[in-house]
Parts: structure tokens; sequence; C-alpha cells
């Protein structure tokens, strides 16, 4: 069965592309990293936990990306829906102890357990 993509995100919720497929949520946030750890912040995420991942794979998230700008981080990932990841990150162990770590790399705190965990972007243009 054939299901419309739904692109709900930020600033164009509810939006339908012609797109088949399964429903997408694209999300992009902004952190930093403090820049005397960026190296050793790298390095960590070359070897991501597995567990981490398959928490982040049950969640539905998929298509992550981390982007670095010196200490500037730009993240973008996609899911099915946002609130129901977070949710499902913030019952994760790996993802609560992955938090934990990097708690002490980056300069922007990030709360597993806050309904907003990181600070969010809108979305200025997207060319489908």
């Amino acid at each position: 069965m054939e299901r419309t993509t739904v692109i709900a995100d930020q600033r164009r919720r509810g939006e339908v592309s012609q797109e088949v497929g399964c429903v997408v949520q694209r999300v992009a946030f902004r952190l930093r990293v403090r820049p005397e750890r960026l190296a050793e912040y790298k390095q960590l995420h070359r070897n991501v936990w597995p567990e981490l991942l398959d928490d982040m794979r049950a969640a539905s998230i998929r298509n992550y990306s981390i982007f670095a700008d010196g200490p500037e981080l730009f993240g973008y990932l996609e899911c099915e829906d946002w609130n129901t990841a977070t949710e499902a990150l913030a019952r994760s162990d790996a993802n609560r102890r992955w938090q934990e770590l990097m708690s002490d790399y980056l300069a922007t705190p990030v709360d597993p357990d806050a309904p907003e965990p990181l600070l969010m972007m809108d979305e200025v243009f997207r060319m489908d």
C-alpha cells in the first residue's frame, strides 16, 4: 500500500509532499562544542555505541548527520515524529549515558528529559 509522505517540521507542519513513502519529520539543530574538546568529540562520534544507534533506529531516527564548522555544530536527522522519538530516547539507558558523556564536551546543554532537548532551527528553504 502506498502512502503519501507528510513533511511535518517546525515551519511547514502538515504539508503534504507528492513523494510516496513513509511519514518524515525533518529536524535541524545547532550545538557548540568546547573548542578544546573538539578533536576528542569528533573521535567519539566515529565510534558511537551500537546500543545507542539501535535505540535511535528504534525511535525512527534515520539519515542523521552532524557537521562541524570549528566548534559550531549543525545536526540534521529525519524521524517519523520528533516528540515520539525524544520520548523514546528519554527512556534509553544508552542515550542517557551518551548525553552524560557529551556534557563534558558540549558548551550547549542537552537535557534528554526536557520537552525540547535540543536548540531547534527553523527551516528557511527546501528544494524537494
